[in-house]
């Protein structure tokens, strides 16, 4: 199978290109690396079964016929992360509808109908007062906190797009509504929760929790979300459909900071800021982010095989790993630059 992944440097993305890989699948990686990181593809560059394109799909000149030779596309390419979308909204608006666009012009004029995948979020069901949240439920965003609420914006615009060209195309698309897919390699940069939770905690500092921390969200990890798309990318049925994919098991954000102190047996204790301090401006948060799966259940008998302590473990243990490699470079550093074979010959 030939596989296209836009924003395949991203968290999702090179897990998904591992995926593949390891499958025997001819996968090729799109990503212009402003939030991506070459770090996540950089195991899989001397495969030849991989390719990447260091390009902004917004312009990049081979998207076309890349899209004629993908069997599925997985559009991953986007703007994340609260702290990101509040610094630059312009770009998220740009990246996130306008290259969902650009991918579906392309699917649509490729000459063939590939199985494309399009990410959407969680985040559109927005203050839907009701415990957990099932792809029939009504979306209810707030007129306050404009900004905060552009990525969801954008995404549900994606989902339209996407519903407008499989209807009028016939083409092979599936929506997914991803909740917080957590897992090795995620960073916390854009403020992603556990990453940063685990960071703080292995390194002994306060875990920050915006807000009282009463919020509760329900955690996947990472590797039962790409098996998740995979399944849906192939199921016929789950074409012209929008899907959650997540874990339904809740948490509090408050309880998640405990828990990975628990996991890093760490003596960090926890500070609570407020979404101002946080991010610069007020906001009210949502309550709660729980998915009913029931959907995506009948499509494909997925059910999520990572329990959130094993992904925290794998989290504590990359992250000391991290710790280990950098004391041994600043021990190894002063002995490089004595040594006879670093100095520099005039």
């Amino acid at each position: 199978m030939h596989v296209l992944i836009t924003g395949g440097a991203g968290f999702i993305g090179s897990h998904l290109a591992e995926y593949h890989l390891a499958r025997g699948d001819q996968v090729c990686v799109v990503d212009n690396l402003s939030t991506g990181a070459l770090s996540n593809i950089e195991p899989f560059l001397g495969d030849p079964s991989f390719r990447f394109v260091e390009a902004d799909i917004l312009h990049w000149s081979d998207l076309g016929k890349t899209a004629a030779w993908a069997d599925r596309i997985y559009h991953m390419a986007a703007v994340v992360g609260v702290k990101k979308v509040l610094e630059d909204p312009v770009a998220v608006m740009a990246t996130n509808m306008t290259g969902t666009e650009k991918i579906l012009r392309a699917v649509h004029g490729g000459g063939w109908n590939p199985q494309v995948v399009i990410a959407s979020t969680s985040e559109v069901y927005g203050f839907n007062p009701k415990g957990s949240f099932a792809e029939t439920d009504d979306i209810v965003l707030p007129s306050a906190g404009r900004l905060r609420w552009t990525y969801a914006v954008t995404k549900l615009a994606d989902e339209f797009l996407a519903f407008s060209y499989a209807r009028k195309y016939g083409l092979n698309i599936v929506i997914v509504r991803l909740f917080n897919t957590i897992g090795p390699n995620q960073v916390g940069h854009y403020g992603m929760v556990a990453p940063t939770f685990v960071r703080q905690a292995v390194h002994g500092e306060p875990l920050t929790i915006y807000g009282d921390g009463a919020q509760t969200r329900s955690f996947c990890d990472v590797r039962d979300t790409v098996v998740a798309l995979d399944r849906l990318a192939a199921c016929p049925r789950a074409w012209g459909e929008v899907v959650n994919v997540g874990n339904d098991q809740e948490i509090s954000i408050r309880g998640l900071a405990e828990l990975s102190i628990q996991r890093a047996n760490s003596s960090s204790s926890l500070q609570f800021l407020s979404y101002k301090e946080a991010y610069g401006e007020e906001f009210e948060d949502v309550t709660h982010r729980r998915p009913v799966l029931d959907k995506l259940r009948a499509l494909t008998g997925f059910a999520p095989k990572w329990k959130l302590t094993d992904t925290l473990d794998d989290l504590v243990e990359q992250e000391r790993a991290k710790m280990l490699h950098a004391v041994r470079d600043s021990r190894e550093w002063p002995r490089l630059l004595t040594s006879s074979s670093a100095r520099t010959r005039y």
